[in-house]
């Protein structure tokens, strides 16, 4: 991996996540952050993007081919998450999302240092048609994911708005729950993101079939990691129908998010995961 003639520089993006979290931190008590404040994090935040893009993509597309497994797929879901929410925090009030963004990518941006993945295909590399597959692929479940976080944030704020959790006037668990935006609004910005994440969902899932005939010489196999993500776009898809035929909302629509998600990680990270870590095996 390099960056800048470097080698070997994936903790970068990682520490640069930890000290503007601190930066934050030591803010907190500001409850309205200066015009300029706000400025100079978001252009941190876009900096440290770049770099930490950089590096990933260093990291997967190597000379010796397409290098890949669970810790570049939770970084590569972390930073889309974070790109989102640093050009969606341009025109909304979703402040509070920025900490578990963040925090999502500092934990994620540091495991392809500690697991490097494994050698997928040294021909997919030079193959345009796959690194677009590759990065819709990427984008899908990078908007997915952010989604999950966002019905998280809903099912909190929703509790708290009902009483159903402690919350000392003031704190700064009160202050994180004042920036968020109205439910209302917090359920439209959620299927926003839904419907953007189905629909390249669904172009990852057909088109992959392509893309494994041509790497693996197998049009579709039916294991673990085929069945979860099939599973997934079924859940989502019935979620989307059910949004459109019967106004599914509220903690329904949380929970089949969240169950949705859960199926689509297992299918693109949990997978990995188990043949690299578990079964020490690629």
């Amino acid at each position: 991996m390099d960056i800048l003639g470097y080698s070997s520089y994936g903790w970068l993006p990682s520490v640069l996540y930890l000290l503007l979290l601190l930066i934050l931190t030591l803010r907190a008590k500001v409850a309205d952050p200066s015009p300029g404040f706000t400025a100079v994090v978001q252009t941190v935040i876009f900096v440290t993007l770049i770099i930490h893009g950089i590096e990933l993509h260093n990291s997967v597309f190597t000379d010796r081919g397409f290098e890949f497994g669970f810790a570049q797929d939770l970084s590569l879901i972390a930073w889309v998450g974070l790109a989102f929410y640093w050009f969606q925090s341009w025109f909304l009030p979703i402040s509070s999302l920025r900490w578990l963004a963040l925090i999502f990518a500092m934990v994620c941006a540091f495991l392809p240092t500690v697991f490097p993945g494994t050698l997928i295909s040294p021909q997919a590399v030079s193959d345009p048609w796959f690194k677009g597959h590759f990065f819709v692929a990427t984008i899908s479940v990078g908007l997915l994911s952010l989604a999950a976080m966002h019905a998280m944030l809903m099912s909190i704020q929703d509790r708290a708005l009902h009483r159903q959790l402690a919350i000392i006037p003031n704190s700064r668990a009160a202050l994180w729950l004042e920036g968020l935006p109205p439910l209302m609004t917090m359920e439209s910005l959620l299927f926003n993101l839904l419907y953007v994440g189905f629909v390249l969902l669904s172009l990852t899932v057909f088109s992959g079939l392509l893309f494994s005939q041509a790497l693996f010489g197998r049009p579709l196999v039916f294991d673990h990691k085929t069945v979860f993500a099939l599973i997934s776009w079924f859940l989502f898809a019935g979620l989307l129908i059910a949004r459109w035929r019967v106004g599914l909302r509220g903690r329904a629509a949380v929970r089949w998010v969240l169950s949705a998600y859960t199926a689509l990680l297992l299918a693109y990270v949990g997978s990995r995961f188990v043949m690299e870590v578990i079964l020490q095996r690629a």
